[in-house]
C-alpha cells in the first residue's frame, strides 16, 4: 500500500478501510514507515478525526501489534479497571480487593505515570518489598489462588501504542479523542480482561476539562471494547475537587487500608463502591449494577476486602506488619496548615494540591524522574464539612524543609469557603455497553 496516499486520504476525510490501518500500525511498529509519515497521518487524525469504525479498526491494531495474553476458561470472566487519572484516585486499591473478595478475578497490568503523584506501581512499590515484577507463571498462579494481582505492563503489549504515544508526545497530537481511546483500549484488549470498567475524569484537574467531552470518550471507549467482545462499563466522574483525602504514593496505601477497613472519605467510597460495583455486575455475578454495587458494600463492610488487601499485599512480597497498626507513612517532615478562616468548604481546588504534591516530589514532569514515596498531603476535612478558625485542613508530609508560611498561603487558597453547603455532583453518567443508566 501507498503510505502517502493514505496519509492524504485521512488529510481530505476519506475513511481509511480496516486493512489500510492494520498496515499502517503494522508497517510502523516493524519500523517500515517513518516516524515523519506516522507524525503527518497522526496529524491529520488530530485535524480531522476517525469515525467509529475506523477507531475500533486502530485499536484492534494496535492490540495484536504484539502479544495477547489469553486465560484459562476455568478461570474467566477476568475483570481490569481503568482510570483516566486525577488527584487523590485511589480506587484500584481499594476496588481490586473489594472486587476479589466478591469472587470475581483481577488481572491488572499497570504502567508508571506521569502526574501529581506516581501510577499505581508507584504507589504499592512504597510498600517495603512489594514487587510488581512476577514471571508469567506467578501472575497466572496468583490469578487462580488469590483472584487478584497487579503487575507492570509488559513492553510485549501492545507496542504500537507505545511507539505511537511517544509520537504524539512530541509532535502536538495527544489530545485527539480517537487516539486517546485507542491507545487506551489497546492495552487492555492486549491483557485479556473480558471486562473492562473505565473511570473517566472531568474537571479542572482532569484530562478532559469538560463533562461533554469526558462522556463522548467514555462512549466511545465503551462502543470499542463492546464491538471487540468484552464487556465495558464506564462512569463519568468530578475531578474539580481530589476525589480522597491523600495525594501521595505511600500516603494513597495508608488511606487505602483505612477505607478498606470500613471508613474514610465519603467521596472516594462513593466512587470505589461504583466501579466495584460495576466489575462484579460486569461479570455476571450481580443482575444489575445495583445489585453489583450492594453486593460490593457487603464484602466491603464484611472486613473481607481488608482480609484480601493484606493476603495481596504479603503475595506480592508486601510487608504488612504495619496493617491496621500504624501508618505506613514516615516522612522526614510533617507541618499541618491550619484555617484562618471558618465556613463551609465549597470547593477544593485540586489543581493547587497536585502541583504542591508533585513539587514535593510524589510525581514525575518526566519518565526519567524519581518518585518520593513518603511525601504528599493528607486533607483533614471534605466538601460540605463546617470548619473553624484553627482547624487543621491539611498535613504536609516533605523529605526536607520547606518554606511553611509560602506552602500555608498557597493550600489555603484552594479550599474554597461560604456560608451554605453545596450540591456537589461527583459521578455525572454510568454508561453501561449494553443498556445506558444515567444517573
Amino acid at each position: 500500500m501507498d503510505t502517502v496516499q493514505l496519509i492524504g486520504k485521512t488529510r481530505d476525510n476519506i475513511p481509511l478501510t480496516a486493512a489500510e490501518i492494520e498496515f499502517l500500525v503494522a508497517a510502523y511498529t516493524a519500523g517500515e514507515i517513518p516516524d515523519y509519515q506516522m507524525a503527518a497521518w497522526l496529524m491529520a487524525v488530530y485535524c480531522r478525526g476517525l469515525t467509529r469504525g475506523e477507531t475500533v479498526a486502530l485499536t484492534l491494531a494496535m492490540a495484536h501489534s504484539g502479544e495477547i495474553i489469553r486465560w484459562p476458561d476455568a478461570w474467566r470472566p477476568i475483570t481490569d479497571k481503568h482510570s483516566t487519572g486525577g488527584v487523590g484516585d485511589t480506587t484500584t486499591l481499594i476496588v481490586a480487593p473489594i472486587v476479589a473478595a466478591a469472587g470475581v478475578r483481577v488481572g491488572k497490568m499497570s504502567g508508571r505515570g506521569l502526574g501529581f503523584t506516581g501510577g499505581t506501581l508507584d504507589k504499592l512499590e512504597s510498600v517495603p518489598g512489594f514487587s510488581v515484577q512476577l514471571s508469567a507463571e506467578a501472575f497466572r498462579r496468583q490469578i487462580e489462588t488469590l483472584h487478584l494481582a497487579v503487575i507492570g505492563q509488559s513492553e510485549d503489549l501492545a507496542p504500537a501504542d507505545g511507539l505511537m504515544y511517544a509520537l504524539r508526545d512530541v509532535t502536538g497530537t495527544v489530545e485527539s479523542l480517537p487516539l486517546i481511546a485507542s491507545s487506551v483500549m489497546s492495552k487492555k484488549l492486549a491483557s485479556g480482561a473480558d471486562v473492562i470498567v473505565l473511570d473517566v475524569k472531568c474537571g479542572a484537574a482532569a484530562f478532559m476539562k469538560t463533562r461533554e467531552e469526558a462522556e463522548v470518550l467514555a462512549r466511545l471507549m465503551v462502543a470499542i471494547g463492546e464491538q471487540a467482545g468484552r464487556r465495558t462499563l464506564a462512569i463519568v466522574s468530578d475531578m474539580n475537587a481530589p476525589l480522597g483525602s491523600a495525594v501521595g504514593n505511600s500516603l494513597e496505601i495508608d488511606e487505602a487500608t483505612e477505607v478498606l477497613q470500613g471508613h474514610g472519605n465519603r467521596r472516594l467510597i462513593d466512587v470505589s463502591l461504583t466501579l466495584a460495583g460495576a466489575m462484579i455486575y460486569g461479570a455476571g455475578k450481580a443482575d444489575d449494577w445495583g445489585t453489583g454495587i450492594a453486593r460490593a458494600r457487603e464484602v466491603w463492610e464484611s472486613g473481607q476486602a481488608f482480609s484480601v488487601w493484606k493476603e495481596w499485599l504479603s503475595a506480592q512480597g508486601g510487608r504488612v506488619d504495619w496493617v491496621g497498626h500504624r501508618p505506613l507513612t514516615q516522612a522526614a517532615h510533617v507541618h499541618t496548615v491550619m484555617a484562618q478562616e471558618e465556613g463551609v468548604i465549597t470547593g477544593i481546588d485540586a489543581m493547587v494540591l497536585a502541583q504542591v504534591s508533585r513539587e514535593l516530589g510524589a510525581g514525575r514532569m518526566v519518565k526519567e524522574d524519581t518518585i518520593s514515596p513518603m511525601v504528599g498531603l493528607r486533607l483533614h476535612c471534605e466538601l460540605n464539612d463546617t470548619i473553624q478558625r484553627g482547624d487543621a485542613l491539611v498535613t504536609v508530609y516533605s523529605d526536607d524543609m520547606t518554606d511553611e508560611e509560602t506552602l500555608a498561603k498557597r493550600l489555603r487558597r484552594a479550599f474554597i469557603l461560604g456560608r451554605e453547603a453545596a450540591d456537589i455532583p461527583l459521578i455525572y453518567e454510568r454508561i453501561d455497553g449494553r443498556a445506558d443508566l444515567t444517573q
